[in-house]
């Protein structure tokens, strides 16, 4: 359980930030910019499931991105635990097969209730549509940082993983989502030539 009696601690003021194993690193660290790119993504989801929530939206499909925004949460801290164990343990949270097989369901399921894809989209749509596809750009973006972090020293393979599949997640979200609102927008090549 974790507990915060105060926010600030001052650590931090010299640009460097505390690892779970107690190691400090500066904050422009390629480890440090991934684990933001993670709270980024966590936050976009958070401004997507609001407006999901705001138009009365499906109660399962939001106790499903809590879960992942949960997920997330796990992933900050697997990102946060340097080295080369990546079993998980009492003390020692990491991504797990598990939390990637739950989103390739959760992909499928909801791929089943779309018609095939025939174009690329453009993002946008309803609100809802449209905050989540900014869900799934950040989440993308999350990914190339834990990457370019993984270049630099070992990081989890399944944390790359869990980012992949959820942008593949957010991105059927999308389509699953506008389908009640109006539908995709397509992109028209070469239309404004």
């Amino acid at each position: 359980m974790v507990k915060l009696n105060k926010i600030y601690t001052r650590t931090g003021d010299a640009g460097t930030t505390g690892l779970v194993d107690g190691s400090r690193r500066s904050k422009a660290d390629a480890r440090m910019h991934a684990i933001g790119e993670v709270d980024e993504a966590n936050s976009a989801l958070g401004i997507a499931i609001a407006a999901l929530e705001h138009d009365g939206s499906d109660t399962d499909l939001i106790v499903g991105l809590r879960r992942i925004q949960n997920d997330l949460f796990d992933l900050g801290a697997d990102i946060a635990t340097p080295g080369e164990d990546f079993t998980p343990g009492e003390m020692t949270l990491r991504i797990v097969q598990s939390q990637i097989d739950w989103l390739e369901a959760a992909i499928d399921s909801a791929n089943e209730q779309l018609g095939p894809l025939t174009s690329f989209i453009l993002p946008g749509g309803s609100p809802a549509g449209a905050a989540m596809h900014l869900a799934r750009a950040v989440t993308r973006r999350a990914e190339r940082a834990l990457v370019a972090a993984g270049a630099a020293e070992a990081v989890n393979p399944l944390a790359t993983g869990y980012l992949n599949r959820l942008s593949d997640y957010l991105f059927v979200l999308c389509r699953l989502i506008n389908k009640d609102r109006g539908g995709d927008i397509l992109w028209v090549p070469g239309a404004s030539r």
